[in-house]
């Protein structure tokens, strides 16, 4: 094999081996590495056009593909190959996207493509880690200029030790408390991405501090790489720069017309129009012909200086004067009203609006057949919670084509779901399969975090029992120097113009999901301390503003929602429950329920109608009961023999009244005292080894001697269990 460029790099990443190689596949790419860590496998190439894009921003796409012959599955899509991404990979195209982006040169517009693509999972290592380090790989070798290394792993918690790239099964079971997604360049943090079981602020920081010095090999040995065998970045044409001259001067001409006082208008839209009208001004002072040659040029540099005056006395503002847009503190929640229960047909509802930004958050219940089927490479085959986004343009007050759902809204869903999943209820507490849907109605800051909050207050409404109520909030940094402010609640504003996009949610009690996008280097683990500690104190003056609309879940669930009841059964009571061919199964839905029967012997009965639950219910516990020595039963006569009678205790099970315990005086014909459908009540006296059943008259106990059970003796026909086993067990239904 003649492969002259081939190199192989190795070094330890979590306790296993790390294998990044490059010069063997797509050796066409300008950049291409495999990273390799236990059994999987990750390919990843990057690329860059040679000619800028007109577009005023950098065109950087990320793919990230998986292919399902990595885990030796064809795919279950009636085409039986792999379509659009599915969700994960979504996400983890958007950890790799945002590990890279802040680093490529401010004015490079050249298009830059990065494909992830999934060769082999083991379903131990997670492969999303492994792409982004890929990916910072790939383009530190390659021609494209980036101001990397970076990398990136998770960290768990587990026992009250942190762990480097735990395990798929550690994160999906529970055993870690902890899924941390961290990356970072030798100096600095630049994504932060969690879940979390509750857990303290102090916690949250030590997991990132943890994952730094984890990342720091990885990152150490790509910039080996790049020493080694890095290509010449090529040059580029950057966009337009701004001369100081036009900033200046516009600077002059804001601060002339009251640029603090625009800024300081109250409502959203009033304020952009103060200050488009104000830039309007200064644009038609310079150039009073806009048709003249150079006119177009001029107007763009001047829309350009605008902008970053009116950042730059945003950011003084916040520094010096700790005044915000709005009039706000940096340490305040702007004001907040909420409203439950305002969708008459939906099973929970809530309205969330904080300041300028409002959700409507709606809670439906549904059965086992309502979850959503998983086709990834992951361990999971099914989603019992489903928490979706929606992001109309009206809710900026824009127009706009409505397009399928985005990867924005996917991951700000996502980070909702995270925020609330471990607080619901387990499945055997609550068998509901649950689906929220967050509707952006208006948005002047973060909606995600507001998600967070109208989804909780619609589960409670919806009688879905919490574990506790959660809410979110999106927390902001300005930092000049050494001087710095952190910011609660950030409006949209401070979101663009700032150097943090710091989303935390929890419960009174600890942290629940963290998402963090840093701008600017130099962000300390005491900034991060800090903004965890003010978000902590927002975050519950957002719950008792929550906890003044709703203190409680509803004690009952929404009478719209099916009715759901479980029972459990013995396994080897399964066939009865279904029956031959399905028939029994096929009977009880009959009465007016859908019955479902799981491997474990669990049983979920589904109605809208509660009667009809209970009366089905009732029937699945009579045909797998088992009689008990010494209970009393309402039996009814089967069948009458000339030494006793048959006396049917449940469906299924029959026990024998011997004719010397039917009466208190002899008996000569049992035809005198009982015939078949005669109902009595009757009382197991003992079992056999063979399950023969021997029943007494409680009343006679006393007057008459009871029968001693014979080992041996006439048949007794149906005694013990009536019925075989049938169909399949499981979750199939007949």
């Amino acid at each position: 094999m003649n492969l002259p460029n081939h190199r192989r790099y190795t070094t330890q990443f979590g306790g296993r081996e790390l294998i990044i190689e490059t010069g063997k596949l797509a050796k066409q790419a300008a950049g291409s590495v495999t990273v390799r860590c236990g059994d999987t496998m990750v390919l990843v190439t990057a690329q860059m056009n040679d000619t800028p894009s007109p577009v005023p921003f950098l065109p950087l796409t990320v793919e990230y593909e998986e292919r399902h012959y990595a885990i030796g599955k064809i795919p279950g899509s009636f085409m039986r190959r792999e379509g659009r991404p599915g969700l994960q990979a979504t996400l983890n195209a958007r950890i790799v996207d945002r590990q890279i982006r802040p680093l490529f040169p401010k004015g490079l517009r050249n298009e830059i493509q990065v494909i992830v693509t999934v060769l082999s999972a083991d379903q131990v290592v997670d492969p999303a880690p492994l792409a982004a380090i890929g990916a910072s790989a790939a383009l530190s070798i390659s021609d494209v200029p980036w101001d990397g290394p970076t990398a990136c792993c998770t960290v768990g918690y587990v026992g009250g030790e942190y762990v480097a790239n735990p395990s798929m099964e550690s994160l999906s079971d529970g055993t870690s408390q902890l899924e941390l997604t961290v990356a970072a360049s030798q100096d600095a943090v630049l994504m932060v991405e969690a879940a979390a079981n509750e857990l303290p602020e102090e916690v949250m920081v030590g997991a990132i501090e943890f994952a730094q010095r984890q990342l720091a090999p990885v990152v150490e040995l790509i910039a080996r790489m790049q020493r080694e065998i890095g290509l010449e970045k090529k040059s580029f044409t950057t966009a337009a720069e701004l001369d100081d001259d036009t900033l200046e001067l516009v600077k002059r001409e804001a601060a002339n017309r009251d640029l603090r006082g625009a800024l300081l208008t109250e409502g959203k839209h009033e304020r952009a129009a103060r200050l488009d009208a104000m830039r309007d001004e200064i644009i038609a002072a310079h150039v009073p012909d806009p048709e003249a040659e150079g006119a177009e040029e001029r107007i763009a540099a001047l829309k350009a200086a605008f902008a970053k005056a009116e950042q730059a006395e945003l950011r003084r503002m916040v520094v010096e004067e700790d005044l915000r847009s709005d009039g706000r503190r940096s340490d305040q929640v702007r004001p907040i009203w909420i409203e439950t229960g305002v969708l008459p047909m939906a099973h929970g509802s809530a309205v969330f609006t904080r300041g300028e930004t409002q959700v409507l958050g709606v809670a439906t219940l549904g059965t086992g057949r309502d979850n959503r089927l998983v086709d990834d490479l992951g361990l999971e085959d099914s989603e019992e919670f489903m928490l979706h986004y929606n992001f109309p343009p009206f809710s900026t007050g824009e127009v706009k084509r409505l397009r399928g759902t985005g990867r924005r809204e996917l991951g700000h869903g996502n980070l909702a779901r995270r925020a609330l999943v471990g607080m619901l209820p387990s499945q055997e507490e609550f068998p509901y399969v649950i689906r929220v849907v967050g509707e952006t109605l208006e948005s002047n800051g973060s909606s995600s975090m507001a998600t967070v909050c109208a989804g909780a207050l619609a589960l409670m409404d919806a009688g879905v029992p919490l574990k506790a109520p959660v809410a979110g909030i999106a927390m902001g940094l300005v930092k000049e120097g050494d001087d710095y402010r952190i910011l609660t609640d950030i409006l949209g504003s401070e979101d663009a113009l700032g150097d943090m996009d710091f989303k935390v949610t929890g419960t009174a009690d600890g942290v629940t999901a963290l998402q963090m996008d840093i701008k600017i280097t130099g962000i300390t683990a005491e900034i991060m301390r800090e903004a965890l500690a003010q978000a902590r104190e927002g975050r519950l003056h957002i719950l008792e503003e929550m906890r003044k609309a709703l203190p409680a879940p509803r004690e009952e669930i929404s009478q719209r929602a099916p009715r759901i009841l479980q029972v459990k059964i013995p396994v080897d009571k399964i066939g009865t429950v279904i029956g031959p061919g399905g028939k029994q199964i096929r009977e009880l839905e009959a009465m007016g329920a859908t019955v479902e029967v799981q491997e474990d012997g669990t049983v979920r009965i589904y109605s809208e109608d509660s009667d009809a639950a209970k009366r089905v219910k009732a029937q699945i516990e009579a045909l797998t009961a088992t009689a008990e020595v010494g209970k009393e039963y309402d039996g009814v006569v089967a069948k009458v023999t000339e030494f006793g009678a048959f006396i049917t205790l449940f469906p299924g099970t029959d026990g024998l009244l011997h004719i010397s315990q039917i009466a208190e005086e002899r008996v000569e014909r049992v035809e005198d005292h009982l015939k078949e459908g005669d109902r009595l009540k009757v009382k197991v006296n003992a079992i056999d080894e063979r399950g023969k059943i021997d029943l007494v008259r409680p009343e006679l106990e006393g007057k008459i001697a009871p029968r001693a059970p014979r080992r041996s003796g006439p048949p007794q026909g149906r005694g013990g269990d009536r019925g075989g086993r049938g169909g399949r067990g499981g979750r199939d239904r007949f």
